[in-house]
């Protein structure tokens, strides 16, 4: 089956402030990771381009969508304008080329929707932004590229739609923009407690809404209790398309939040929600542990593709590894098996009783 790579030249620099972060450079360390094994290919390679901003404007509102793009360009924008689309500050910094870049990710998504309308697999890393409202940033995100792929297939005819968050963070802009649109399925595991504080379980609605939210300290066993309860209610949906953000936030040792899954699992649940459609479209999104999201997207393309992942890395990658380093982890906190391999120490444990709890309600909803 057909599988692309989405890649556009502003997903390789990292313009944030230092100590923000994404201030890493996780697309470029990624795609060096990718270059270096020989798993891209240039008849993979996707080059996309940004989308133009009468596009933009069928989903974001047209004044804020101007408004960033004046920002981007370095026009100064009072607080007033600042504070009502919340750009300009510590969350959502302003830069040059913030725009483009933004627009580069939804016209990705677009691109990887369309290149496998007819069946294949699409993997846009640079994507996810799932936090970005209709007319404001949220969580570091600008503009929201999975409502974009999945309003692609709806565009071209589809009606099942599933769309499958596996970040850390409650898809909350996806869901709040289909949340009464039953041509798609929404669901989303993340972290209980987290920012943004929405995704509850009494949120869900049977068929159409499920949220799951999984308490700090999850290890691979619950995670994929919890995977399969979704799974069947996903299954029984039936797609025709799947949409995955598959935020790399979700492994143990990253900064931003408390789950302790291995890269191990996180790849079997993306390929688990992959086999149940023909047409599917992975994207990237949160992940602020340079090490753990270059290592588990790297991993994630090559499960995807069928390549083989090396036990023992060359040199070149052990140097690229070593020589990293994040803001947000201190040096004894760098787990050696980071510098070392691409796939994780699966994290067994037992299985709490409120994750056996949590699955049963779920696949209740399947009933």
């Amino acid at each position: 089956m057909n599988s692309f790579f989405i890649s556009n030249s502003y997903f390789y620099s990292a313009e944030w402030a230092s100590n923000h972060p994404l201030a890493i450079s996780r697309q470029a360390k990624f795609y060096d990771l990718c270059q270096i094994l020989g798993w891209l290919p240039k008849e993979k390679i996707l080059q996309c381009n940004g989308l133009n901003q009468e596009k933009i404007a069928e989903i974001h509102d047209y004044n804020y969508v101007i408004i960033l793009k004046k920002a981007s360009s370095g026009i100064n924008l009072d607080q007033e304008t600042r504070l009502k689309y919340n750009i300009g500050n510590f969350e959502n910094p302003i830069f040059t080329g913030i725009y483009e870049r933004a627009a580069a990710s939804v016209g990705g998504s677009v691109a990887a929707a369309n290149a496998v309308m007819n069946g294949g697999t699409a993997f846009h890393p640079a994507g996810g932004t799932h936090h970005g409202k209709r007319d404001k940033a949220s969580g570091f995100c600008y503009f929201n590229d999975p409502i974009f792929a999945i309003k692609t297939f709806i565009d071209n005819g589809f009606s099942r739609i599933a769309y499958v968050d596996l970040d850390a963070h409650h898809g909350d802009g996806v869901e709040e923009y289909f949340k009464n649109d039953d041509r798609v399925f929404i669901s989303s595991i993340h972290e209980e407690n987290r920012w943004p504080h929405t995704g509850k379980l009494d949120d869900n609605k049977k068929g159409r809404i499920i949220n799951i939210p999984v308490s700090a300290g999850i290890n691979d066993d619950e995670y994929n209790l919890i995977i399969n309860a979704l799974y069947i209610n996903v299954c029984k949906f039936a797609p025709q398309a799947v949409v995955i953000t598959a935020g790399a936030d979700c492994l143990n040792g990253d900064p931003l939040s408390k789950m302790e899954i291995s890269n191990i699992a996180f790849w079997n649940a993306v390929q688990k929600f992959c086999s149940l459609a023909p047409s599917r479209v992975v994207l990237g999104g949160g992940g602020y542990n340079p090490w753990t999201v270059s290592r588990a997207w790297s991993g994630l393309w090559a499960k995807l593709n069928g390549y083989e992942i090396p036990d023992i890395l060359p040199s070149e990658i052990k140097e690229m590894f070593s020589a990293m380093s994040c803001d947000l982890i201190d040096d004894d906190e760098i787990n050696p098996v980071w510098l070392n391999t691409i796939a994780d120490q699966e994290n067994h444990g037992d299985i709490r009783t409120h994750f056996i709890d949590l699955s049963d309600k779920i696949r209740a909803f399947a009933e």
